[in-house]
């Protein structure tokens, strides 16, 4: 039997990466150098990732620069259970452990998924995302109820960007690739005197994007066009008094136009939308450490971004078929956010206890004020103010065992209000925690248990309300949604061997959510439109591994993978609106049952895997597999994704003061889905077929290559 039998065309490129591994480590002779430790700073005490007892991932600079990554989106296929959805330029939507928003259109969402960047609260704003200059990111998997609240049942990304430096330093960065893409960056920093310190940072970034519309004759209705700015001031008042100052710029004008009636890159839209964003925020961070008891932290933050969503709804131009339709949909969307956090950290003279127990204690205080105007014709606005209170406290048990336990109250109001004099005022009560214990195995092995309780407030689907006055399927029952709560219990074990040469964490847990915020959708006959709302599931429950491993086999080999597993599915939750539960023919609707069936956005597995090998003293060659499973696009219906393996390499030379690359993605060119709808109803979106129901689907990055360089002064 031919050998290569056994590999299905998918399987070969995961095969050949391992091949060649394999291969490049049978001839590292020697394994001398240690793999850098890596600092978790998102937690409410700093520590290494390694005696983090929480499934973290980290991915540095060198990380960020390897991959070629200029937003988060290209970064979370590398953390494990770990995914994202589109429907807009980038995919703004992230799920942690197959939780998490999917889109945002009428109606404002309680996000599962909370992003941090230098201390400013983007959550929901995912074009602010940029990885220009940016220090690490880190991904925390599970519920962060004491550090972080309302905002992180799924988990939290939180991204740090370079400090002011020392020392004078500056850098120019350029990247040239297809489809008319090209990047310029800058950042300078230095010392302006023996207190204070400057960064700055600036990037342009501009792409045609990967559609061509053949109706306008253009390939840059789907365009990338973002301009980032970042500038950082650090004063060392005294000995004692740190203050660090944060202003961030974003002005994305990118285009949308991704969608067809035949699944291609060739779109017939005669109205291409658009996905913008323009952002001014900054940060004002603050640590004293002059009493002998505590250390004071605090960080008062304050961001403004106006959106903008539009679409062409139909897909095509005015004269594509005698039964057309044409229409537009446009979102302007105003964020105003403000948030305070002020805490407590004890000091070894203030310890606990006999001196056994560390402490924190914390205020924390975000106000948000968020206005939408669609299509001229539909307004809302949406005010929410939290306030908490958080404490943990870290006893040590012994030699080799620390009791690490947290709890976090929160208050939470908001007032909804819009155009169809839909009203809304809700109050709630909050909270959430941890109990962890952590044992040190030996000095190089870490073991840990956690329970873990994380929230996310309820709300009010507003457009329904508005919606069911001509909609006898829309029943009182779907105007307001309860408030969601998760238990998650993990078990962990991280550690460094072989002279820290070899790192590695794997986590297994299981989450059980109570009241799950379900996304469904219902077909309106008045406008032949969706209206969106949450609906409570009974409930839910998610087990599932997590791997991250990483080998320095010799000076010149590195070896890393990260490695997924999820079962995310629902518990005892019937629908009406699932397209099951309606009969195309007669127009009447049932009941489905959704038991047991997987989250929207959880595939069932996802890794990453791949080897850097130094060929010279100043050459570099590294290549990459990620894969994911397939996983359904909605609760709403069964259309999924499709199984996929990447392959991206890129080769390096470094000179002393600059560096060259010549790096290539998806180099299979495989097809990738980001996003899909269903249209059923006896309503599709084409005309030429007699809007027979079927799917659409948003394509993913085809093969890019480019070049990519800079120069450090």
């Amino acid at each position: 039997m031919n050998s290569n039998s056994y590999f299905t065309p998918r399987t070969k490129p995961l095969a050949q990466a391992v091949g060649l591994a394999a291969a490049l480590a049978s001839v590292a002779a020697s394994a001398e150098p240690a793999i850098e430790e890596v600092v978790v700073t998102s937690q409410l005490r700093e520590a290494s990732q390694l005696d983090t007892p929480t499934s973290v991932s980290v991915l540095g600079a060198a990380a960020i620069e390897t991959h070629g990554a200029t937003n988060l989106e290209q970064l979370l296929n590398l953390a494990p259970n770990v995914n994202f959805s589109s429907g807009a330029s980038r995919g703004r939507f992230v799920q942690i452990r197959g939780i998490g928003e999917r889109s945002q259109f009428i109606d404002p969402v309680n996000p599962s998924v909370g992003l941090i960047v230098d201390g400013i609260d983007f959550t929901g704003l995912g074009l602010a995302a940029s990885t220009l200059d940016m220090q690490q990111v880190e991904i925390l998997r599970g519920p962060q109820g004491t550090v972080y609240g309302a905002n992180a049942l799924a988990g939290l990304v939180n991204m740090t960007s370079n400090a002011p430096s020392a020392t004078p330093f500056a850098k120019v960065s350029a990247e040239a690739a297809q489809y008319g893409a090209h990047t310029l960056s800058a950042v300078i920093s230095g010392p302006l005197s023996e207190q204070l310190s400057y960064r700055f940072a600036v990037q342009n970034q501009q792409s045609d994007g990967y559609v061509h519309n053949r109706y306008l004759g253009r390939k840059d209705t789907n365009n990338i066009d973002e301009t980032v700015g970042r500038g950082k001031l650090r004063y060392q008042a005294s000995d004692d008094l740190q203050l660090d100052f944060t202003v961030f710029y974003l002005d994305a004008d990118n285009g949308y136009d991704a969608f067809t009636l035949d699944n291609s890159r060739n779109t017939l839209s005669d109205q291409p939308g658009w996905d913008r964003q323009e952002t001014l925020a900054g940060a004002i961070s603050s640590q004293w450490s002059g009493s002998n008891l505590f250390t004071l932290k605090s960080v008062l933050s304050a961001a403004r971004s106006d959106t903008e969503y539009g679409y062409d709804e139909d897909w095509t131009h005015v004269g594509f078929h005698p039964w057309e339709y044409s229409s537009t949909d446009n979102y302007l969307r105003d964020r105003d956010n403000l948030s305070a956090d002020v805490r407590l950290v004890s000091t070894d003279e203030s310890l606990l206890f006999g001196g056994s127990t560390g402490w924190v204690a914390g205020v924390y205080l975000r106000s948000e004020e968020e206005a939408l105007e669609r299509n001229a014709s539909f307004a809302s606005q949406f005010d929410t103010d939290n306030a908490a209170i958080y404490g943990q406290l870290n006893s040590a048990i012994g030699a080799r065992f620390e009791l690490i336990t947290g709890l976090r109250l929160e208050q939470r109001s908001a007032d909804y209000a819009d155009s169809l004099a839909v009203t809304s005022d809700t109050r709630e009560d909050l909270w959430g925690g941890n109990i962890t214990l952590r044992f040190s195995a030996s000095d190089t092995t870490m073991v840990y248990g956690t329970l873990s309780r994380g929230y996310k407030a309820g709300g009010v689907n507003g457009r329904i309300i508005s919606a069911s006055a001509g909609n006898p399927d829309i029943g009182s029952d779907t105007f307001l949604f309860d408030t969601e709560s998760m238990l998650n219990y993990e078990l962990g074990i991280k550690g460094d061997w072989l002279e820290n040469r070899l790192q590695a964490q794997v986590a297994a847990f299981y989450q059980d959510r109570s009241d799950v915020q379900a996304k469904q959708s219902i077909f309106n006959p008045e406008d032949f439109s969706f209206d969106d709302y949450l609906a409570n599931a009974a409930g839910g429950h998610s087990t599932g591994i997590e791997a991250e491993v990483t080998f320095q086999a010799s000076e010149a080999l590195q070896l890393f993978a990260t490695f997924g597993w999820l079962n995310a599915e629902f518990e005892d939750f019937i629908s009406s609106t699932h397209v099951d539960a309606r009969d195309d023919n007669t127009g009447e609707t049932s009941l489905v049952s959704l038991d047991g069936r997987d989250l929207a956005h959880a595939p069932n597995y996802q890794f990453f895997t791949g080897a850097e090998y130094a060929l010279t003293a100043n050459l570099m060659f590294r290549v990459e597999v990620e894969g994911k499973d397939d996983f359904y696009f909605s609760n709403s219906h069964n259309e999924k994704s499709t199984v996929y393996e990447l392959v991206n390499a890129r080769l390096t030379y470094r000179g002393d003061d600059w560096d060259i690359s010549l790096w290539g993605r998806n180099l299979t060119d495989e097809t990738i889905y980001t996003r899909g709808f269903y249209f059923s109803n006896q309503f599709g979106n084409n005309p030429a077929n007699g809007y027979a129901p079927e799917a659409y689907y948003q394509l993913g990055e085809p093969r890019v290559a480019g070049v990519s360089a800079s120069y450090t002064f």
